[in-house]
């Protein structure tokens, strides 16, 4: 399918991500089929996107009648088959292997033979989620970082059968979704979280091994390697369950120690201390 006859994106998964990718789709004047399998958590994303908006309508940053647009260009789809309307597909369920192979059967039966289907997946392979399909040439990955709206990078990851008039098609709309797409290989973690995550992973052991406080590891990092935000907050954004889910995957996929997850983060975790978006993690945000 060619990037102008793409009129309406489907996101399945309306976490953190699908919220954020969502917001960036709609402000690109894409309409918007966002579909999670909790119909609650569908609604409830709606209503946090609306939430966004209006804060950035009270910041000065984008006006009423702008908002209004986008939010009637995002609608919740409860079926999944109503992704038979959609033109292209953006996938961001959790990050599991079995969930996303079970979201590509079942896109791959609803939607248009000809409809690219796109993966979120931030350390999956994207060669395997496409041999779910019947179509695994219009197959790649478009990984978001995280937050969507506000971070410029798309990293573009072709499976081994993607075509490269899907690739062309895809990289076009990263650019008119206002992104900068970059090329990785697809190999766990691609670019980012292959040097991002082992980082974070290893802050986790300095504050384990060392006793220490989170804000004297992300002080130091702030300070001593000029990062805008420490490991530890940065994880607290990104979500401790997802730092540990793309550390197994790097540590199963590479069978290497270095990979090996910190048994900190693996405590955090079963405690349900999973960084901003439960209250608790490194930080209290309550």
């Amino acid at each position: 399918m060619d990037v102008g006859e793409i009129r309406r994106v489907g996101i399945v998964g309306a976490g953190q991500m699908g919220r954020g990718i969502s917001q960036v789709v709609a402000a690109a004047s894409y309409h918007v089929l966002l579909h999670d399998v909790d119909a609650h958590v569908s609604r409830q994303a709606r209503e946090r996107i609306a939430a966004t908006l209006d804060g950035l309508v009270a910041k000065g940053r984008l006006t009423a009648s702008e908002v209004a647009a986008m939010r009637e260009r995002i609608t919740v789809a409860p079926d999944l088959a109503e992704f038979s309307t959609a033109d292209f597909v953006i996938e961001a369920v959790v990050e599991d292997e079995g969930a996303k192979l079970d979201t590509f059967r079942g896109l791959d039966r609803v939607c248009r033979p000809e409809v690219i289907l796109t993966t979120n997946t931030s350390s999956i392979s994207v060669t395997k989620l496409a041999g779910a399909t019947a179509r695994p040439a219009q197959v790649m990955g478009m990984h978001f970082m995280n937050p969507a709206p506000l971070m410029n990078l798309i990293e573009l990851v072709r499976g081994l059968q993607t075509s490269e008039a899907t690739f062309a098609t895809v990289r076009t709309l990263a650019e008119r979704l206002g992104k900068v797409p970059v090329e990785a290989a697809d190999f766990p973690g691609f670019v980012v979280n292959r040097l991002l995550l082992p980082m974070i992973n290893e802050a986790v052991y300095v504050l384990m091994e060392g006793k220490l406080r989170p804000d004297d590891v992300d002080a130091a990092m702030k300070l001593g390697a000029n990062h805008p935000m420490g490991p530890l907050a940065l994880a607290d954004l990104i979500g401790l369950d997802i730092c540990l889910a793309i550390m197994r995957v790097l540590h199963g996929k590479m069978g290497e120690d270095k990979y090996r997850p910190c048994p900190l983060l693996e405590k955090y975790v079963e405690a349900g201390w999973l960084g901003r978006k439960s209250g608790r993690g490194f930080y209290s945000y309550q």
